[in-house]
């Protein structure tokens, strides 16, 4: 039988849907875990009282869905930036980070947290790409001993340079895991922001697996999995599936993707139907 991954998918395309609504429809597409966007529960997700983690927790259980984590997350509250060379703003920052460390810790149990942000990690206000990686691994180290605390892992997420200058390949981000050396601070592959890399995504992976928590799966242009298009060909899902396959990957394979005109259902449902079907043409 075929190699049994977990998938999850990242719920922003269903913003306006009431959450319950959502937990039903991703778990009637097949999925048992949903990955959340914080901007999509408070305008600061540090409002979220207590009442409400519970209630959310509760949703997904009653729906069948476990909880794998939190991505985007520095959208909001707005103004946020963790490599600035305005030390309050950072302090600031990497405070929101603590918050959002226990929000993942109280939604569910081993949560990861993709963190991204380019536009809340690129370089400013003058400082090189060397200072502002600095600032960026000097705030990881700060708040790993929280993370390790309340049982969450905070993933290094290599971006595309059109996307950061801070942080632009996995030997990068892996080279900072390393160097912080903490179980709570790892790193994982999303297809779409390896699009820069210059060896085999799959190679990468191997590579790298030890220190590769999670994955995001999605079509090179950012649309869903098995999305065609006239410039670019359907991303070939397996060679990467057969390297998590021969490590045995326990983690999830998480969809994220950034064109939602298909309709949240469409692409959730479309998506698992693809990676299904290359998962099954895996030679075992």
């Amino acid at each position: 039988m075929a190699f049994l991954f977990r998938h999850s998918t990242c719920n922003e395309a269903f913003d306006k849907w009431p959450f319950r609504d959502a937990c039903q429809a991703i778990r009637r597409a097949g999925y048992t875990g949903i990955e959340i966007a914080p901007f999509t529960l408070a305008e600061n997700p540090a409002d979220v009282t207590a009442a409400q983690r519970s209630e959310l927790r509760s949703i997904m259980q009653s729906e069948g869905l476990a909880f794998v984590g939190l991505h985007w997350l520095m959208v909001s509250p707005k103004g946020l930036h963790v490599t600035t060379p305005d030390a309050g703003l950072r302090r600031r920052s990497w405070g929101h980070i603590d918050n959002l460390i226990d929000l993942c810790a109280d939604l569910g149990p081993d949560g990861v947290m993709v963190f991204g942000s380019p536009h809340q990690r690129s370089t400013a206000g003058g400082l090189t790409r060397a200072e502002a990686t600095r600032n960026y691994v000097e705030g990881l180290r700060g708040v790993a001993a929280h993370a390790a605390d309340r049982g969450v892992t905070v993933l290094v997420e290599a971006l595309p340079v059109a996307q950061s200058d801070v942080v632009q390949t996995l030997e990068e981000a892996v080279s900072i895991v390393n160097e912080i050396a903490s179980p709570a601070v790892r790193t994982m592959f999303d297809v779409h922001n390896a699009i820069d890399e210059k060896e085999p995504h799959a190679k990468l992976v191997d590579r790298y697996f030890d220190c590769i928590r999670h994955v995001h799966v999605n079509e090179l242009d950012g649309r869903h999995c098995g999305a065609a298009s006239d410039f670019k060909p359907v991303y070939d899902f397996k060679p990467v599936f057969e390297v998590l396959r021969r490590r045995n990957y326990a983690g999830w394979i998480s969809l994220e993707a950034f064109d939602f005109t298909p309709g949240a259902e469409r692409l959730v449902t479309e998506s698992l139907r693809h990676l299904e079907s290359e998962i099954g043409q895996i030679i075992l």
